[in-house]
């Protein structure tokens, strides 16, 4: 238990599983802003012409007949329904472009797993006491201070867009109308890209130290582990009472399955070995029990009180009691030993073999 404070392990794989399901794995939300501001970027290169061609065209449309129109409310309705639809017509194809990037980026975060624990209430999160504390302690002063530099250099980003954007002729020469859609989507991809390589680099930055404190949060000591390990495999008297019950299962299905053995071989004493051949569905001898010591002087007294044949041959029993498992054929290499046994045995217990046809068809 020295060690308890000492985390010095990587967290093991069940470890991060659980963190995972309950949300404590490293995200960064600016990532999915980045997303999103990439693909209205990538939208407006792949349609800022027929966006800037469709603003051009609601905007001529207006001003070239301002002259004509009477200013009241029922008039300006149709100018701001076609201009209400022009702005619908683009921005519902920019819409779905950024809430998939934006969904995309944040289950690249999430490993592509569903994690519903994120999406229970909290009540500990709710006491004002406990909010107070994590806003005021040193991990939220760090946040506070980090959102406050990226706001300053959005804002210093921004600004330097816009003063090369004020240096446009729009602002000081005639231009025709229709260069006002171009310069609308101009002017938006140049902010664009300055705010996506400033908060791109900010929030890969910010993901790198949530990981690293994610990690670091998930660190565990050498008895953490040996305990989750323990907990993993069971408790050890669990786990040898259940060994103990299969032993004693498989003991009393191979004392049963000795009643339609054809031969038990013996060591004499220290190895006992039933066999079974039915040639009508075994291509091969059948190993249906076999025991040392104790469980071996049980096997030839059932064979004993059921009548099998029993035939002492020390070597052929040690091999197949090495070499054979239970329920499977005999190795291939004691073939010829063991039908020397079982042609002794058909020989001289042949009254025993036409009683084994009826328990074979009984069973």
């Amino acid at each position: 238990m020295a060690d308890d404070g000492n985390k010095t392990e990587e967290p093991t794989l069940k470890r991060l599983e659980e963190a995972h399901a309950e949300g404590n794995f490293a995200r960064a939300p600016d990532l999915q802003l980045v997303a999103v501001l990439a693909a209205f970027l990538w939208s407006l290169s792949v349609m800022g012409r027929g966006i800037s061609e469709e603003i051009a065209s609601v905007a001529v449309g207006i001003f070239a007949h301002l002259g004509r129109m009477e200013i009241r409310p029922e008039a300006a309705f149709p100018w701001s329904y076609e201009a209400l639809k022009t702005m619908a017509m683009v921005a519902l194809p920019l819409s779905l472009a950024c809430c998939f990037a934006g969904g995309m980026m944040g289950a690249v975060q999430s490993r592509f797993r569903f994690t519903p624990k994120v999406l229970s209430i909290k009540f500990d999160k709710l006491d004002p006491a406990a909010g107070f504390q994590r806003i005021f302690s040193m991990a939220g002063m760090v946040k506070v201070l980090f959102e406050m530099f990226r706001i300053g250099v959005v804002a210093w980003i921004i600004y330097g867009g816009l003063q090369k954007i004020l240096l446009d002729p729009i602002f000081n020469t005639p231009v025709p109308l229709n260069r006002l859609g171009e310069f609308l989507v101009d002017s938006a991809k140049v902010l664009l890209w300055r705010c996506i390589l400033a908060l791109g680099v900010l929030a890969s930055a910010n993901y790198l130290y949530q990981l690293n404190k994610v990690r670091k949060g998930l660190m565990m000591s050498k008895q953490e582990v040996a305990d989750e390990a323990k907990q993993a495999e069971g408790d050890p008297k669990v786990r040898s009472a259940l060994r103990a019950m299969a032993r004693r299962l498989l003991q009393r299905q191979m004392l049963k399955a000795i009643e339609t053995a054809d031969v038990v071989v013996t060591n004499p004493t220290h190895f006992a070995v039933a066999l079974r051949y039915d040639r009508e569905r075994e291509a091969a001898p059948m190993i249906v029990a076999k025991g040392e010591q104790a469980f071996a002087r049980r096997i030839k007294a059932m064979a004993a009180d059921r009548g099998v044949p029993t035939v002492e041959n020390p070597p052929v029993a040690r091999m197949l009691y090495k070499f054979g498992k239970v329920g499977k054929p005999i190795p291939m290499n004691l073939y010829r030993a063991v039908a020397e046994i079982l042609a002794f045995v058909y020989q001289t217990h042949r009254d025993y073999f036409r009683e084994l046809k009826d328990r074979r068809r009984q069973s």
